[in-house]
């Protein structure tokens, strides 16, 4: 039968076998071609840290032959643990339930596709045992098309300006956190996207960290309309009453042009005898029908969180767990 979960303060900490010193959270997706390469490479770099340790495999449903080799990692080692979701809910409730079964003092996330290097675990892991509470991946060398690094970009300068942090890319899943700065928002980690954000808006210490970044080998799952939701997510999410904000900017917008346009149409009329009415008003007219369709797209973000908040929707079901 599948277990329903919601958003569990802390992680189950079982009583018996001493605590691993790291974690390492790898959300997968459909990734039966670089799984097992992923896994291995990171192994291998954890141990030469020689420090106890922990991998948990989140499967978000995947389609392919992902989990049969979650299963067969998981029964060669003892130290890697795995979680399967009964559909696919999204890389970051599949985050949440990573972190929330962590066990180490040091949790490190990653992707699993192969375009972080899992040899720059230990630059992480260092960055956090120096005192930071956050070490934040940095990607260097961006092998991505411009299609995914413009809005990359502009998702990062919003995301700086909401939170105050500085840090130069957001985006990047491959990041170390202690164990005190991400219990505080274990909570909203899975409903809010962007954990590294999360972390750092609630005043945890930062050290960016250069990693190495290689291209997909496969398409990006993320295609125009994900990301312009994306967007949204950060609107609402990041930027306080984004409303006012925007009703604000509206009206003052929308009132000079109607003073422009007004002014413009009497020295057109009294200087050429002929305003050309129709285009102008069909031009306002659509410039305002744009804003308010970005101003319902954003009501309708808050109103999808307020409906997931009232239905108590839980964020993701399990169907297997392994290890635990």
């Amino acid at each position: 039968m599948a277990e329903l979960e919601t958003a569990p303060q802390t992680a189950p900490h079982p009583a018996a076998a001493a605590l691993p010193a790291v974690t390492l959270v790898l959300p997968v997706y459909d990734e039966e071609g670089t799984l097992a390469e992923v896994c291995g490479r990171a192994v291998s770099a954890l141990e030469s840290l020689e420090k106890a340790f922990e991998v948990i495999i989140v499967d978000d449903g995947s389609r392919d032959g992902t989990w049969e080799i979650v299963e067969r990692l998981a029964a060669a080692d003892a130290r890697i643990r795995a979680v399967r979701f009964k559909k696919n809910f999204g890389q970051h409730p599949a985050m949440h339930a990573g972190l929330v079964r962590a066990r180490g003092e040091i949790v490190v996330t990653m992707d699993a596709d192969l375009q972080n290097v899992p040899e720059d675990l230990p630059r992480l892991i260092a960055a956090v045992e120096g005192g930071a509470d956050v070490a934040s991946g940095r990607r260097v060398g961006r092998e991505d098309s411009w299609g995914r690094t413009l809005p990359s970009r502009l998702v990062n300068g919003m995301l700086r300006g909401f939170t105050g942090v500085q840090v130069a890319d957001f985006g990047c899943a491959f990041n170390a956190y202690s164990r005190s700065a991400l219990e505080p928002v274990l909570g909203v980690i899975g409903k809010q996207k962007f954990t590294k954000a999360l972390v750092l808006s609630a005043g945890a210490s930062v050290v960016e960290v250069d990693l190495t970044h290689r291209a997909r080998a496969d398409s990006s799952r993320y295609s125009p309309f994900r990301l312009i939701r994306l967007a949204l997510h950060v609107l609402a999410g990041f930027w306080p009453q984004p409303i006012q904000w925007a009703g604000v900017t509206i009206g003052v917008v929308c009132g000079l042009l109607t003073i422009a346009v007004g002014v413009w149409g009497i020295v057109f009329w009294v200087v050429q005898g002929d305003f050309p009415g129709l285009l102008f008003l069909g031009g306002l007219v659509l410039g305002v029908l744009a804003v308010q369709g970005f101003i319902l797209a954003l009501v309708g973000e808050y109103l999808g969180r307020i409906q997931r908040d009232v239905e108590g929707r839980p964020l993701y079901t399990i169907d297997r767990e392994l290890g635990s």
